[in-house]
């Protein structure tokens, strides 16, 4: 039983249901979304919108990921996220991630009101990442990823998938407890899309419980992902919703806890359904 936590008085009892992360990129250059949300209206206009469509997480992201993504200084991410952050802060009581690699973005968003960090890096871009979240005192997503977004998709030679990803995950939160966050406070993400084929991806849905004895939650993001997209034939990613919802419903089935996704609104009834079918008491 992985201890349930509470993030700005909403309780996150692992297990009980699938809890949706809304992704919100306030950045020119995204591979789904890129400049429609990078305006601070729209932003916080998009994220009232998914948090009464049902998301209970509003992860903000002000650097692309995605394969090529341009690097941007920590001035411009810093200019595109600190005033979305403070801006979703004073609207209520949502829980706020911010997606972001630097320790002093994840110091200054805590700072105007983020409650999660989210390192797609796994805390190994900026050394001092692990340290900073601990002294915040705010819990951390731990993603896998080889090599960088200008490089990850030269880097998909495994020797055994899920042993590697699994290894890496283990020794990033053990990391994490040696800089002093609390066991409760990891949360580790396999990265679906990042240094991954698209039969790897499809790997690692199938066989996402074997990473169930890291006993933490876990995180899985397909969403509108190429893998889908070259499955489907649907080259623009906004016509790859229920392809999504498919990658969805077998990361539930396999023991999923939170699903970042793009497409609120849809996804909310796609997860309890599948929470109605997979999460038998």
């Amino acid at each position: 039983m992985i201890k349930p936590i509470t993030i700005r008085g909403h309780s996150f009892d692992w297990g009980s249901r699938t809890y949706l992360m809304g992704i919100l990129n306030v950045t020119p250059d995204s591979f789904s979304d890129g400049g429609a949300f990078d305006s601070l209206d729209a932003a916080l206009v998009r994220a009232g919108d998914m948090v009464r469509a049902g998301a209970d997480i509003i992860d903000v992201g002000g650097v692309s990921t995605r394969p090529g993504a341009e690097v941007v200084s920590l001035e411009t991410e810093l200019e595109r996220v600190l005033p979305v952050v403070a801006g979703l802060r004073q609207l209520g009581d949502m829980v706020i991630s911010v997606d972001t690699t630097r320790a002093a973005v994840a110091e200054a968003a805590v700072g105007c009101g983020a409650d999660i960090i989210n390192d797609i890096s796994g805390g190994i871009y900026d050394p001092d990442m692990l340290s900073v979240v601990a002294d915040l005192g705010v819990p951390v997503v731990l993603m896998h990823l080889r090599g960088t977004p200008q490089t990850m998709q030269t880097l998909t030679d495994y020797g055994d998938l899920m042993g590697e990803i699994k290894g890496f995950l283990a020794e990033r939160l053990a990391a994490g407890m040696a800089a002093g966050i609390p066991a409760e406070y990891m949360i580790v993400d396999p990265g679906i899309g990042f240094a991954k084929t698209l039969e790897q991806n499809l790997q690692i849905l199938r066989e996402l419980p074997l990473l169930k004895d890291l006993d933490c939650p876990l995180l899985v993001g397909p969403s509108r992902k190429s893998f889908i997209g070259k499955i489907l034939d649907k080259p623009h990613p906004q016509g790859r919703v229920w392809g999504t919802a498919a990658a969805c419903v077998a990361a539930i089935a396999n023991s999923a806890d939170i699903l970042r996704i793009h497409d609120v609104p849809q996804l909310v009834d796609v997860a309890r359904v599948a929470d109605a079918i997979y999460r038998r008491a």
